[in-house]
C-alpha cells in the first residue's frame, strides 16, 4: 500500500446485509433494507462518522482549554438530494455540552477549529456538502453532601 493509504474490506453476507472490516481490523454490520432496520446503512454511517470526528476534536480542545465538561452529545442531521445519487447537500451538527462553567467562547472556538482544520470527515464532505453547527451548554448542578 502507498503511504497514507487505508484499506477497508466489505463482504456481502446475503439478504441485503454486509460486513465491513475497518483498516484497524474492526467489523461492523451494515444493511440496505430500510424496512427491516437491523443495522445502520452506509449513508447513516456518514452522519455518525462526521459527529464522532468533530466530537473527538472538540473534547480534546476543551480539555486543553481546561473546560470542565461532564457530558457531551452530538446530533447530526443531513439533508439529501431527492434524485439519484441521493448525496448529502447539507448537514447540521448540534453539540450539547454539559459541565461546570463552560465558556461559550471556548466551545465555539473548539467547534470551529474542528470543522475548519482538524476533522478529516468534514474536510472530505466539503465543498460539496454545507456544514453548519449549533451548540447548547447545560450548566451542571453541583451536588452538596452533608
Amino acid at each position: 500500500m502507498m503511504p497514507g493509504e487505508h484499506k477497508a474490506e466489505v463482504y456481502y453476507a446475503g439478504d441485503d446485509f454486509y460486513v465491513a472490516l475497518s483498516p484497524s481490523g474492526h467489523a461492523i454490520t451494515l444493511e440496505t433494507d430500510m424496512t427491516r432496520n437491523n443495522a445502520p446503512t452506509p449513508v447513516e454511517l456518514l452522519l455518525m462518522a462526521l459527529g464522532a470526528c468533530t466530537g473527538v476534536d472538540v473534547t480534546s480542545i476543551m480539555k486543553k482549554k481546561r473546560q470542565r465538561v461532564t457530558g457531551y452529545r452530538i446530533e447530526v442531521r443531513g439533508q439529501r438530494r431527492d434524485i439519484e445519487p441521493r448525496a448529502f447537500t447539507n448537514t447540521k451538527i448540534n453539540h450539547i455540552v454539559r459541565g461546570h462553567g463552560i465558556s461559550e467562547n471556548a466551545l465555539q472556538r473548539a467547534i470551529e477549529l474542528s470543522l475548519a482544520k482538524y476533522c478529516s470527515v468534514a474536510a472530505t464532505f466539503r465543498p460539496a456538502v454545507e456544514i453548519t453547527y449549533s451548540y447548547d451548554i447545560i450548566e451542571e448542578k453541583t451536588a452538596f453532601t452533608s
